[in-house]
C-alpha cells in the first residue's frame, strides 16, 4: 500500500466495513482563493483528510463501521494513466478478495470518471459495491460537493444487497458502465444517457430505480500486459479526411474509435480510410459524438458500432478486447 489508515471504534462484526481508495481529482483539489472554484489544483488533499470531513464519518463509526483508507495516486483525473488504472484495479481486486470488507469507495476526478468505471466495471464486475465518488467543487470551495458525495456514497456502498461498481454526485447514483460527464462544471454534471440514474440518496436512504449492474468479469489478468495497445480516437465532421486515420495505421495504432454524427454515420473521406485500417487488422468502432442515444445498427453498416457508449468508454472497450485478444 501507498498509504493505509483505519478509522474505527468497535469490532468490525458490529458494522459495515469499508475500504476508500484516493486517486486526486477535484474532490481532493485546492484553490490559493476559497472563491475560486475553477483556477484550482486538483488532487492536493490526501485521501484521509477527505474522509475526516465527512459529517456522517463519527456517526458510522459509533456504529460499528470499520474504515480504511489507501492513497493510490494523487493527479488530476485528466492525467489518469493506464499505469494508474492498473494499479487501482488490482488495490479493488485485492480488497474484494477480503472476506471482511463490505464494500470500496474510490475517490475520482470527474474528467476521466466515465473511463475509470467503465474500465473497472468490465473488468471487475464486482458482486459487492465498488462506488466512485467525485465532485464539481475542489475541497477549499466555500460549499464544497465533496464531502456529501462522500457521506452518500458512504450510504451506498453500505446499502444491503448493493452491488457492481456505480458512481455517486449530487445524489444521484449512476451505473459505471453508463456514466458520462455533460457539464464543465455545474453540480449536477453526470448523466447515464436515456437510461437515467441507477438510484437516488435521499436523507440518507436509498431509493433504487433500476436493477443493480450486473456483467460477466474479464478478470484482472486482462491487464497483465506491461505495454497495453495503442487505442486513439478520431472524430467524423465537416470536411474530414483520412490522413490522421492513415498516420496512425502507419507508427502502429492496434484500435481506432471513431466520435460518429448522426446514427453513427463518417464522413466519405474518413471512412475509407476506417476501412483500410480495417483491412490492415487495426479494431475499429463506431460511437456517438456526443448527446444520449444509442447507435441503431443497419444491414449497411461497414465497421461495427459501440451502442450507446461515449468514444471514451468506446475506446475502453477496444483497449479491453485487444488487451483480451493478446492474453488468449
Amino acid at each position: 500500500m501507498t498509504s493505509s489508515d483505519v478509522l474505527s471504534r468497535r469490532p468490525s462484526h458490529d458494522g459495515r466495513h469499508i475500504v476508500i481508495l484516493g486517486t486526486g481529482g477535484t474532490i481532493a483539489g485546492r484553490a490559493e482563493q476559497s472563491t475560486d472554484v475553477v483556477g484550482y489544483k486538483a488532487g492536493q488533499v490526501a485521501v484521509q483528510d477527505l474522509i475526516e470531513g465527512v459529517l456522517g464519518l463519527r456517526r458510522r463509526i459509533d456504529a460499528g463501521w470499520r474504515i480504511e483508507s489507501e492513497q493510490v495516486s494523487q493527479v488530476d483525473s485528466k492525467d489518469m494513466s493506464h499505469a494508474i488504472w492498473r494499479r487501482l484495479a488490482e488495490r479493488v481486486q485485492h480488497h474484494l478478495d477480503r472476506p471482511e470488507v463490505d464494500g470500496i469507495i474510490v475517490t475520482h476526478g470527474t474528467d476521466t470518471l466515465e473511463e475509470t468505471a467503465y474500465l473497472l466495471h468490465r473488468v471487475l464486475a464486482p458482486s459487492r459495491p465498488v462506488v466512485l465518488a467525485a465532485a464539481m467543487r475542489p475541497a477549499s470551495a466555500p460549499q464544497p460537493d465533496g464531502p456529501q458525495n462522500l457521506d452518500d456514497a458512504l450510504t451506498v456502498v453500505g446499502w444491503p444487497g448493493a452491488r457492481g461498481v456505480m458512481a455517486v454526485l449530487g445524489g444521484q447514483v449512476w451505473p459505471g458502465a453508463e456514466v458520462r460527464k455533460v457539464h464543465p462544471y455545474r453540480l449536477d454534471a453526470f448523466s447515464a444517457g436515456d437510461a437515467g440514474p441507477l438510484a437516488h440518496v435521499e436523507a440518507g436512504q436509498l431509493r433504487r430505480l433500476r436493477e443493480w449492474p450486473v456483467e460477466q468479469p474479464l478478470g484482472l489478468k486482462v491487464l497483465a500486459a506491461d505495454i497495453w495497445p495503442d487505442v486513439q480516437i478520431v472524430t467524423s465532421h465537416a470536411g474530414a479526411d483520412g490522413r490522421l486515420v492513415d498516420l496512425l495505421v502507419q507508427v502502429g495504432v492496434q484500435g481506432l474509435v471513431v466520435a460518429a454524427t448522426g446514427n453513427g454515420s463518417v464522413h466519405q473521406d474518413l471512412m475509407a480510410a476506417l476501412l483500410r485500417a480495417q483491412a490492415a487488422g487495426v479494431l475499429v468502432l463506431r460511437a456517438l459524438r456526443g448527446g444520449a442515444g444509442c447507435i441503431v445498427p443497419s444491414s449497411t453498416d461497414l465497421l461495427p458500432d459501440a451502442g450507446a457508449l461515449t468514444s471514451a468508454q468506446a475506446r475502453i472497450e477496444v483497449l479491453l478486447r485487444l488487451l483480451a485478444r493478446r492474453g488468449g
